[in-house]
């Protein structure tokens, strides 16, 4: 897994004793904390109040002769969005300000970031000209204009009837790139209006069914005719930042689109069948404050209590019930604690500040082995992984309990006496005793916690 770093500030930092800015004492200690919680050495100084943004940033202009530019009240070219997607913005705390000629002038948190800047360069054709801006300010104004720039446009669905079909825009013949995004959003539309969290595209032999998954039957809602599916594909997959040439192996993305006033996340799957690929899409809502989510005091205070002990919280529900929902929200909860959590997901839904998220990837080796066997040199307090996929990963995150770690993990179970019969199998020996809690979603409106007593209880008839 890799190191969060700062390539400037790794490069200056000791020109900040130097110039009497900085102890070397503070330095030091700064560069341990930003290690052992996986964040840049910058975030840690200016949390610490041992420098404030504003000097460090001048100072960073000073010995590199790169401008700083304060992106607080700055307007720059919406224009220039589409040089860079929200997903690279994102990843690499950069945004376009401006455009003159072949120069594409950026503001970036990191403007000694080469890799970076070259992999801009491949994508735009354009030279880079980077500026230094604060990466807190670099990252409101990705999340300000890429939500009025979404890269499917947005979805407004106030006042929409509530009889809305996405197949009129069918009725439309003209075949566009234009056309196919128009599409696109208005299947997503029906879909948020619907309250609709997954969707499927399958090929029939007249065209793309498009299905949704309604109380956990599989509903069609019409079908993509045959001259629209190679370029509805491509451009959806292009959109989830996957690769439209590849159709023979599986593709996993995700898919950035706005409602209303709201950003929404969608991971997307696309996996090959005799028949073709089939897309699979889920959509996920922003995560809620815990109070906000239907739950009791006394119940989020158990969470609370229980993220700070070693043990295990298991977080339980039927498909689609919102058991990631639940687990985002108490990440967002918890971020601030001064701990070292991390993440390990197939797809990082939401970006929560303070949180090292990571993202398995097949494509270059980065599995759940993989993971495993390195993660604990970044030495977490508390770590999230995504789902129990086989018995050796069960055991080894279970092992870590006795390492004084916490863990979150999701289970599929329909209700309660379907957990217990699950719990019941072998596989899970080592892992029940370590469960501290229990978080089971029976919907949006009907959510329960369990306390270790309470869980004792359970497992004695487990």
């Amino acid at each position: 897994m890799e190191l969060v770093t700062n390539k400037t500030l790794e490069k200056l930092k000791y020109d900040l004793v130097r110039d009497g800015l900085i102890s070397y004492e503070d330095i030091e200690k700064a560069h341990e904390l930003a290690v052992s919680q996986n964040v840049n050495i910058g975030h840690i100084l200016i949390k610490s109040n041992l420098i404030s943004e504003e000097k460090l940033l001048k100072f960073l202009e000073s010995k590199l002769h790169i401008p700083y530019v304060d992106l607080k009240d700055y307007t720059l070219d919406s224009r220039c969005l589409s040089y860079i997607n929200f997903n690279d913005a994102q990843k690499y705390k950069i945004i376009p300000l401006f455009k003159i000629e072949n120069v594409l002038t950026v503001a970036m948190a990191d403007p000694l970031d080469l890799f970076a800047i070259d992999k801009i360069v491949e994508k735009t054709g354009c030279d880079i000209e980077p500026v230094i801006s604060a990466e807190s300010s670099v990252l409101k104004k990705i999340e300000e204009y890429y939500k009025s720039d979404s890269s499917v446009g947005e979805i407004n669905i106030e006042n929409s009837e509530t009889t809305f079909d996405w197949q009129e825009e069918l009725h439309n013949d003209v075949l566009s790139d234009e056309h196919i995004q128009i599409l696109i959003r208005a299947i997503l539309k029906q879909a948020i209006l619907n309250n609709v969290h997954e969707m499927f595209f399958e090929h029939t032999p007249n065209g793309l069914s498009v299905n949704f998954r309604v109380n956990s039957e599989i509903v069609n809602t019409g079908q993509i005719p045959s001259v629209l599916v190679v370029p509805f594909i491509s451009k959806l997959k292009t959109l989830s930042d996957l690769d439209a040439t590849v159709c023979e192996l599986p593709q996993l993305g995700k898919l950035i689109f706005k409602v209303d006033d709201l950003l929404l996340t969608a991971s997307i799957s696309a996996f090959p069948t005799i028949n073709g690929e089939r897309i699979s899409l889920k959509i996920y809502k922003p995560p809620k404050k815990l109070e906000d989510i239907g739950l009791t005091p006394s119940q989020i205070d158990i969470i609370r209590n229980e993220t700070k002990e070693a043990g295990i919280i298991l977080v339980c529900g039927s498909s689609l019930s919102g058991k990631t929902h639940i687990i985002y929200s108490i990440l967002t909860d918890i971020a601030d604690s001064n701990k070292n959590i991390m993440t390990i997901e197939s797809i990082a839904k939401y970006n929560i500040e303070n949180v090292n998220q990571c993202e398995l990837n097949e494509n270059i080796g980065f599995n759940i082995e993989k993971a495993m066997r390195f993660i604990e040199f970044q030495s977490p307090d508390l770590i999230y992984f995504e789902g129990i996929t086989s018995k050796i990963a069960l055991d080894y995150f279970s092992s870590l309990v006795f390492k004084n770690k916490v863990l979150i993990t999701e289970f599929l179970a329909d209700n309660m006496a379907d957990l217990n019969k699950k719990l019941s199998y072998n596989d899970f020996e080592m892992f029940k005793p370590l469960i501290n809690c229990i978080i089971f979603v029976h919907n949006q409106k009907s959510i329960e916690v369990f306390d270790r007593n309470e869980i004792k209880k359970f497992m004695a008839i487990v």
